[in-house]
């Protein structure tokens, strides 16, 4: 008797969540960095307003409308997202508030990655939107540049 293969799992939705002390001002920077979108969640808002489901005090105006003043995210532009919520379904990056700050060395980073010959132009324009230098590395292995984030979360630009 031949048993049938097993059925493929269905692939994870995921989003990578990072600690903010000013989420808003993250995402701005990280929108502008990765060329992604802030997700407008205004109509979701909106609606818990309308239901009592959401305090006031819980929003903020971000961008000439209504967000939530502990969250928000940035989503690559050409991916799916949900036209009632705002919120993407594709490659996220959700930046939350939290009360402390940045500590230690980050156990997770993003590495951007830029055309041949483009590095120094897109560090310099990282380090326009806020971003600053930390160290060059050039290895047998490769080169590239660690900044760090407005917040000081460290990324890597190769």
């Amino acid at each position: 008797m031949t048993q049938a293969p097993a059925p493929t799992p269905t692939p994870l939705h995921w989003k990578l969540v990072v600690d903010a002390g000013d989420p808003h001002t993250q995402a701005d920077f990280w929108a502008a960095a990765l060329h992604y979108t802030a997700e407008d969640n205004s109509a979701l808002i909106e609606q818990l307003l309308s239901a009592g489901a959401l305090p006031g005090a819980a929003t903020v105006e971000y961008h000439g409308r209504p967000a939530f003043r502990d969250l928000i995210a940035v989503r690559h532009p050409d991916d799916p997202y949900d036209p009632r919520t705002g919120t993407g379904l594709g490659r996220r990056l959700l930046f939350q508030r939290v009360p402390e700050t940045k500590t230690a060395k980050n156990r997770l980073h993003l590495d951007l990655h830029t055309g041949r010959g483009e590095r120094p132009a897109e560090v310099a324009r990282l380090a326009a939107l806020g971003a600053r230098v930390l160290h060059e590395v050039n290895e047998p292995s490769g080169e590239w540049v660690v900044m760090a984030d407005p917040e000081g979360n460290e990324f890597c630009v190769h």
